[in-house]
C-alpha cells in the first residue's frame, strides 16, 4: 500500500483540487490491478484465456475497446510464474501503456523508431502490431535496461527489430528524416504511477520534474529532426505534471514545424491543459489527453500525437565504418550455414527467403527481409538469435528461431511425456530414454515448441535459454 509525502500531495491538491488528490490517495491504497496484453503473434485471447485457467487456475477477462487486453481477475500472484508468460504468449502491461502504441498505430510497413524503449513493452506491442515486419529500431540510454529490452523482444519473439543503445538526443545523427512514425514514451517523474512504485515517494519533486522536462524537451527535438515530414510522433509519459507535458509542447510548438492531432483514446480521458499558472498555452494542446489512474483503474499518462509538417535542419549525418554485413539466404555464405538446418528440420528452402542473416563471432542472427537497414554498425542487437556454428561447421538451431519457425519445422520434434520430463527440460538437464536419429531436435509441450535440444548417447539435452531458466515457473499439468 502507498501512501504520498506531503509534497506530492501538496502538488496535486494545487493541479486537481482538494476532492481528486482525496480520490488519487484512495486509489492508491488498493492493490493494483494487474492486466495482460495478449502476444498476437503467439496465440489469441480466447486461446489463452483457457489455457491459464485450465493449467493455473488463473482467471481472466477481456477489457473492452483495447485490443488484446485482458484484466486479470483470479491469480494475480502468479501469472507472471506461468509457462505462457516465460514462452511469450502474453506481456504483463499496465492498461494505460498500452494505449500510446495504439494512437502511434503503425503500419506493417512502416519505419519506426521506439526512442526510450526499455524495458520493452510498447515495443513489443509495435511490433506486433507490424505483424512481425518492417523497420523497428529499439534505442535505449541505460546499459543496465538493454539486457532487459532484448529479453523481452526475443520472450515475444519479434524478428522485426533490432536495439540501439544511445542518447536519444543524439540519434538524429544516425537517422535523419528517416522515420514515418516515432514513440517517445519519455523518462518523467511516474506521479501517475505511485500505487504501483512506491519509490516515486522518495524521488519525486517539483524541481526534478522540470530538470525532466528539459530532457524531454531535447528528445522530442531529437523525434522530429528524425522523422519524415508527414511522419507522425506519438508522446507520452505516466506522470501527471504539465512540468513534463503541457509546458515541454508549448515550447516544441513555438519552434518546430508539427501540429498536433485529434486523437480518440478507448478510455476515459480529459483534454491537455491551454492555461497553466497564468501562463496561456497553445490553444492545440486541448487535442492531447491525459489519464487519470482512479478512473480507469490503471496508470495515470499523458499522450498526445504530433505530425511534422515541414523540413527541419538536420545535424551532420554520422559516418560510419560499416565492419559488418548482412547476407541474403542465397549468399554462398549463408547457404552454408543454412544447408544442416534444412535437413535436420525439414524446413523448406523458401522460407528463408522471408529473412536477412549476420553473422558474429560463430552466432548468426536473422531480421525480416523488409527491414530497411543494412548499415549494423550502430546497432546493439540486429534482429534475434537464429543459431550457432559449431566446430563442424554445422548450425545449432536456436530456441527464438525454433519458436518463430515453428510452423515450418515437420522433423525431429520430441513431445514432452510427462511433467517430470517439463521440468527437466525447463532446468536445462538431459532427458533420458529418448531415441531419436539426428544431431537436434525441437522440444514441444502440449502441441507448442519450448526450444530445441540436442540429441546425445543419453538423451536428449536440453537447450531450454538460460534466461529463461533462471524464471521462477510453475510446472503444473
Amino acid at each position: 500500500m502507498s501512501i504520498v509525502n506531503n509534497e506530492i500531495r501538496e502538488y496535486l491538491t494545487s493541479l486537481y483540487g482538494k476532492s481528486l488528490e482525496r480520490k488519487y490517495e484512495e486509489f492508491i491504497k488498493r492493490e493494483p490491478s494487474v492486466y495482460l496484453r495478449v502476444n498476437s503473434l503467439k496465440t489469441n485471447k480466447l486461446d489463452l484465456i483457457n489455457s491459464l485457467k485450465k493449467q493455473y487456475g488463473v482467471v481472466c477477462k477481456e477489457i473492452e475497446n483495447i485490443p488484446n487486453a485482458l484484466k486479470v481477475i483470479e491469480g494475480e500472484k502468479i501469472v507472471g510464474k506461468t509457462l505462457q508468460h516465460v514462452t511469450g504468449k502474453f506481456y504483463i502491461q499496465g492498461l494505460s501503456s498500452m494505449i500510446p502504441p495504439l494512437v502511434l498505430s503503425p503500419a506493417s510497413d512502416d519505419k519506426v523508431l521506439d526512442l526510450c524503449a526499455a524495458p520493452g513493452s510498447k515495443t513489443t506491442e509495435l511490433g506486433e502490431m507490424m505483424n512481425n515486419t518492417g523497420t523497428l529500431i529499439a534505442n535505449e540510454i541505460k546499459q543496465s535496461r538493454v539486457s532487459t529490452l532484448v529479453y523481452n523482444i526475443d520472450r515475444i519473439n519479434l524478428v522485426n527489430t533490432a536495439v540501439t543503445h544511445n542518447r536519444g538526443e543524439w540519434l538524429s545523427r544516425y537517422f535523419p528524416g528517416y522515420f514515418d512514425k516515432i514513440l517517445v514514451d519519455a523518462p518523467c517523474s511516474g506521479l501517475g504511477i505511485i500505487h504501483k512504485k512506491d519509490e516515486v515517494n522518495d524521488w519525486w519533486s517539483l524541481e526534478r520534474a522540470e530538470s525532466l522536462g528539459e530532457l524531454q524537451f531535447r528528445l522530442l527535438i531529437s523525434a522530429i529532426k528524425m522523422a519524415k515530414v508527414g511522419g507522425e510522433i506519438v508522446y507520452s509519459t505516466c506522470t501527471l505534471t504539465p512540468e513534463e507535458n503541457e509546458i515541454v509542447l508549448n515550447k516544441i510548438l513555438e519552434i518546430y514545424p508539427v501540429e498536433v492531432c485529434r486523437i480518440k483514446l478507448p478510455v476515459e480521458s480529459h483534454p491537455g491543459l491551454t492555461e497553466y499558472k497564468g501562463l496561456n498555452l497553445n490553444p492545440s494542446l486541448s487535442l492531447a489527453r491525459r489519464i487519470l489512474p482512479w478512473e480507469n483503474d490503471s496508470d495515470g499518462f499523458f499522450i498526445i500525437k504530433l505530425i511534422k509538417t515541414d523540413v527541419t535542419n538536420f545535424p551532420e549525418r554520422v559516418k560510419i565504418r560499416i565492419k559488418s554485413q548482412v547476407l541474403s539466404p542465397n549468399s554462398q555464405k549463408s547457404k552454408s550455414y543454412l544447408s544442416n538446418i534444412y535437413g535436420d528440420f525439414g524446413i523448406d528452402k523458401k522460407v528463408m527467403n522471408k529473412f536477412k542473416f549476420t553473422l558474429n563471432d560463430n552466432n548468426i542472427f536473422f531480421i525480416n527481409k523488409n527491414f530497411d537497414i543494412d548499415n549494423l554498425d550502430i546497432f546493439h542487437r540486429f534482429g534475434v538469435r537464429f543459431g550457432k556454428v559449431d566446430k563442424h561447421s554445422n548450425t545449432i538451431l536456436h530456441t527464438q528461431a525454433a519458436e518463430i519457425l515453428e510452423k515450418y519445422i515437420i522433423r525431429n520434434i520430441y513431445e514432452l511425456r510427462s511433467l517430470n520430463e517439463l521440468k527437466t527440460y525447463i532446468e536445462g538437464g538431459t532427458i533420458k530414454n529418448v531415441v531419436i536419429q539426428g544431431r537436434q531436435c525441437v522440444v514441444k509441450y502440449k502441441g507448442n515448441i519450448l526450444g530445441t535440444a540436442a540429441i546425445t548417447k543419453n538423451g536428449l539435452k536440453s537447450r531450454f535459454p538460460r534466461a529463461k531458466r533462471t524464471q521462477n515457473i510453475l510446472i503444473k499439468e
